[in-house]
């Protein structure tokens, strides 16, 4: 089975393409940004590439299916439309013309929902009403998956976290901030006396009450593994996530004493500090039977298990894109307020 991955090097990409290398009979063409790149050999820029192009790269990627893993979770407007709505639009024309049966699998994000009901779980049957261009954008790409025509799916990712997480999302930048303030406690303390347990360094967030779905990537990874293999149809989206609200304050915490970090938290929610979209959608849950009934897929990963591997990981990953100066996660990738 050959099997196109696109957002190849970005945070999930990278992970679903693990997942893939570990199926027989799978073969997977490299494609990326520039032919000339590191190990890709077909030229893909969905948010610049004409369908016309795109068709033509994919007649000789040949594929059976695509994974769809590249957008971008920062920019503005024009940038996100460009990679989160266009480049999904391109994608779907260019597989009707060169691939009209493969199956397309799209990571899509939950931010597409916009403010949920405080102790409600989403459906994939819910009312769209995203907030910002971000979520709009997704949105605007998930329409265009949905009405192409293919055998395809949208997994609607919640927050992402485990090993890799990239800076651009809370959980990773989180754990870069906990990494500096223990090298700059070290310094101080080997500075000073050689003693001393950092409890003097203060790490300053921004409002940390609202509640989110997280979910491992390596979870996400296998359930794009799973709906890209699947036999006969599925339906148009399922929700991927934890299937539980956790307070992004828990979730802090939580890293904060895998890291042990000896110092205080303090949020800033003021309006210079917090952030706008944490406080317009306080509460954030996915209802994930569909993906159990479709896929046969349960989260495997508790939080305590996804914040120990991205701790354990080392230095947070970047997020890489098929544009360039975009950041390619395919998910709501929460910044930390």
């Amino acid at each position: 089975m050959r099997i196109l991955v696109l957002g190849r090097t970005g945070y999930l990409g990278r992970h679903v393409v693990a997942h893939l290398r570990g199926l027989p009979d799978t073969h997977l063409p490299e494609a990326g940004r520039s032919s000339t790149g590191a190990g890709a050999d077909l030229r893909v820029d969905l948010a610049a590439d004409s369908p016309d192009r795109l068709a033509k790269t994919l007649a000789e990627a040949a594929p059976d299916a695509v994974i769809n893993c590249a957008g971008a979770t920062g920019g503005d407007a024009v940038t996100l439309a460009e990679v989160n709505a266009r480049g999904p639009a391109a994608l779907c024309a260019a597989l009707r013309q060169a691939a009209p049966r493969a199956r397309l699998v799209h990571l899509g994000s939950a931010a597409e929902y916009g403010p949920g009901e405080p102790g409600t779980k989403v459906t994939e049957t819910a009312a769209t009403r995203p907030l910002g261009p971000y979520g709009a954008t997704k949105l605007a790409g998930t329409a265009a998956v949905t009405a192409s025509g293919l055998d395809a799916v949208v997994l609607r990712v919640g927050n992402p976290v485990g090993p890799g997480a990239p800076p651009t999302g809370l959980p990773g930048r989180v754990a870069a901030l906990l990494r500096e303030a223990g090298a700059a406690t070290a310094t101080a303390t080997a500075t000073a006396t050689g003693t001393g347990t950092g409890t003097g360094t203060m790490l300053r967030l921004g409002d940390l009450s609202a509640y989110r779905d997280f979910v491992d990537v390596r979870d996400v990874a296998r359930a794009a593994v799973l709906a890209v293999t699947a036999t006969g149809p599925l339906p148009a989206v399922l929700n991927i996530g934890g299937g539980e609200a956790v307070r992004v304050r828990d979730l802090v915490q939580m890293l904060a004493r895998r890291a042990g970090f000896g110092g205080r938290i303090e949020e800033d929610t003021g309006a210079a500090g917090g952030s706008a979209r944490s406080a317009a959608v306080s509460w954030q849950c996915s209802d994930i039977t569909a993906a159990g009934e479709a896929l046969g897929w349960r989260p495997s990963y508790t939080l305590e298990e996804s914040l120990a591997a991205l701790w354990a990981h080392g230095g947070a990953g970047t997020g890489d894109t098929d544009a360039p100066g975009r950041h390619a996660t395919g998910t709501e990738g929460d910044r930390a307020p």
